[in-house]
């Protein structure tokens, strides 16, 4: 990543940290993006200002540069113009990662239209609008990468996460199409598809008391390697290597890193 510039959407915390403190050790600048705003269905604490300030904060300290902005991925034109002021501060863009995602859990019957739009709203249109932005900056740049944070829900039916599952199982369209579109621009498009991250989104109250209902879905959840949760390091390790060079010839691929979840 040495001399790159990196894009990271929920980049206040969890996952999107990790990601942009890495890319910055590696050697990139970091255009760092959050919505740093709780939304009402989201049942755990979400990124904010400070949070987002703290990334920004631990990027710099690896002597990298770091363009933070407040914008929600669901506001094209918002990114699109903190993706051109990165761009306009580093002079070109490399990878973009979209990793921003909310997700809430209910039975299908507790799913409100505000659920479902708002989930597939950040999830799947938040995605696109990130490759959007990204896209004609990779293009100037003669090529370049996305990465795409889906889930073991891009790959498996996973109750009680409708909204969610149905977002993360079209992003893997999203990543093959934009995949062959882009290839003659030497752009690479990718997605990795974590299980359970322990992160304030992977740690679910209200799971348990379904499954005690419906104790029969239980083993759905349950990892085939010994460990309940993974490490949002775990993940930016498998998304160095996509991101990277080793990877060149790595395209329109859904990498599962969920401990065989998906396998059982």
């Amino acid at each position: 990543m040495q001399g790159k510039t990196v894009l990271v959407t929920g980049a206040a915390q969890s996952q999107g940290r990790s990601h942009a403190v890495a890319m910055a050790e590696a050697g990139a600048d970091i255009i760092a993006v959050d919505s740093c705003r709780q939304l009402d269905i989201v049942p755990y604490r979400m990124g904010t200002e400070e949070g987002l300030a703290e990334t920004a904060r631990l990027v710099e300290a690896t002597g990298r540069g770091v363009h933070a902005a407040q914008v929600d991925v669901r506001d094209r034109a918002g990114l699109e113009q903190a993706v051109a002021e990165g761009v306009d501060r580093f002079g070109s863009l490399d990878v973009a990662l979209a990793n921003a995602s909310i997700c809430t859990v209910q039975p299908y019957d507790e799913v409100t239209d505000e659920i479902w739009r708002t989930t597939l709203d950040v999830n799947l249109t938040g995605v696109w609008h990130t490759c959007a932005a990204a896209i004609p900056h990779l293009v100037a740049n003669g090529g370049g990468n996305i990465v795409i944070t889906g889930s073991t829900g891009s790959t498996v039916g996973l109750p009680f996460y409708l909204p969610y599952v149905a977002a993360k199982h079209a992003l893997v369209g999203v990543c093959r199409s934009l995949a062959l579109e882009l290839a003659d621009r030497n752009i690479r498009v990718n997605m990795i598809n974590p299980t359970g991250v322990d992160t304030p989104q992977g740690h679910s109250t209200v799971l348990p008391g379904l499954l005690e209902a419906r104790p029969d879905l239980g083993p759905i959840f349950m990892n085939s390697l010994p460990v309940d949760r993974i490490e949002a390091s775990d993940v930016t390790k498998a998304l160095l290597f996509l991101a990277s060079d080793d990877a060149r010839y790595v395209t329109g691929a859904a990498l599962p890193v969920d401990a065989g979840s998906t396998i059982r």
